[in-house]
């Protein structure tokens, strides 16, 4: 039974619990507050200003706190230590935010791994093995050790200057940081510490817009009378209508339209597998020359692909490079080049023959082309047919 004096002791606790907790919970917050706000503190370093400040990270699933050094301008930018502490606040607001909360941080190449199996592999398998390749041959070697936090614009800088000593071309540079881009753009989105790629911050190599191999008009013709089928009529398609490889090799033969002269472009082959076309704008009708119609006429299938090997699979389109098309140049006297030196040979002949730029995107079907043909059976501008068949006459 409660006595009375125990009843009176119990009511007072009651009462005073609420105000009591309140008051104590204040406390806690306003004391983690105060721990957490923080001004930093700014240095002079020869001539370049750094910030020293303590952040939040989440390692191996546990908070914890660690100090931080960032470069925060140069003396020019900042010739004040006020000045330098004004950039240092706006750096620090983030984390002085109420909201603020620990991000997570990893090394290169254990979110690499990740990455490949949670993202990469739910692309097409070019891609796929595009960036794999990438990143073993060149970012897990120069990168893979560093964290996602340290990577940043400096050493994604030093990163393309190690990549041009060791004398990978410009162009492939390029690629090697689109696919790290894509890494820590993911990474950012996940909520890991880290900077993603600015590249209007970073000096990207001056060749990455290089030329490709181009055939000249007489080379183009000499190697498509010289082909035999199915290898002529490949050739063709790349010269006549600037098909890249992987659209010839996936090419059906649903997708041709004799009596329009209209082929359409819906997949690509890949070492022997179909997949999507290259990107949206890939996935379009183009408008066949009437020598190329004759050509295919009859040799197009009743229904499939149009070429398959002798396993019925898709060709591969290096094999014929290197099985057919090389020693086919060699015989002819002509420099070694790949499937694109057509490509590059229609865009030329196509500009020459008058065609406008607009009419040269739509062509080719590059990414940034204003209007691609959507449907097989779009009617081709009249404009644009006879920009074709001005570029074909040169071929034949």
């Amino acid at each position: 039974m409660v006595t009375v004096p125990q009843l009176a002791r119990l009511s007072t606790l009651v009462i005073d619990s609420p105000s009591r907790a309140t008051e104590s919970s204040r406390e806690r917050q306003g004391s983690m507050a105060r721990r957490r706000f923080q001004k930093g503190q700014v240095y002079l370093c020869g001539e370049m200003w750094y910030g020293r400040y303590r952040a939040d990270e989440i390692r191996d699933g546990q908070v914890k706190r660690v100090r931080k050094n960032t470069p925060l301008g140069t003396k020019k930018e900042y010739p004040t230590k006020r000045l330098a502490e004004r950039r240092m606040e706006q750096l620090l607001s983030k984390i002085n935010d109420p909201g603020y909360r620990p991000g997570r941080v990893a090394v290169l190449a254990d979110f690499a791994e990740r990455w490949k199996t949670e993202v990469l592999s739910m692309c097409k398998p070019s891609t796929q093995s595009k960036d794999k390749t990438h990143i073993r041959r060149y970012i897990i070697p120069h990168l893979g050790k560093m964290r996602l936090d340290d990577l940043g614009i400096e050493n994604q800088q030093a990163f393309i200057t190690k990549l041009r000593g060791a004398g990978v071309p410009g162009g492939y540079v390029v690629g090697i940081l689109a696919t790290l881009s894509k890494m820590l753009g993911t990474a950012k989105k996940w909520g890991y510490i880290c900077q993603t790629v600015n590249w209007r911050d970073l000096t990207l190599p001056g060749d990455r817009y290089g030329e490709g191999r181009s055939f000249a008009a007489e080379q183009g013709k000499q190697i498509i009378a010289a082909a035999e089928m199915p290898f002529k009529l490949m050739f063709a398609l790349a010269g006549y209508c600037g098909l890249r490889a992987g659209e010839i090799m996936g090419l059906r033969a649903e997708d041709i339209h004799l009596e329009r002269r209209i082929l359409c472009v819906g997949q690509t082959a890949y070492r022997g597998k179909t997949q999507s076309a290259k990107t949206r704008g890939s996935e379009t009708s183009v408008p066949m020359p009437e020598i190329l119609v004759e050509l295919i006429r009859p040799h197009l299938p009743v229904t499939g692909l149009v070429f398959v090997n002798h396993r019925g699979k898709p060709y591969h389109a290096e094999k014929i490079v290197s099985k057919v098309l090389q020693p086919l140049l060699d015989r002819l006297g002509i420099p070694r080049a790949g499937f694109h030196a057509f490509r590059h040979m229609h865009t030329t002949l196509l500009v020459d023959s008058g065609a406008s730029i607009k009419t040269a995107q739509r062509q080719l079907r590059h990414a940034d082309a204003r209007t691609t043909l959507s449907i097989y059976a779009h009617v081709v501008e009249p404009s644009h047919r006879k920009a074709v068949e001005e570029m074909a006459k040169y071929l034949n």
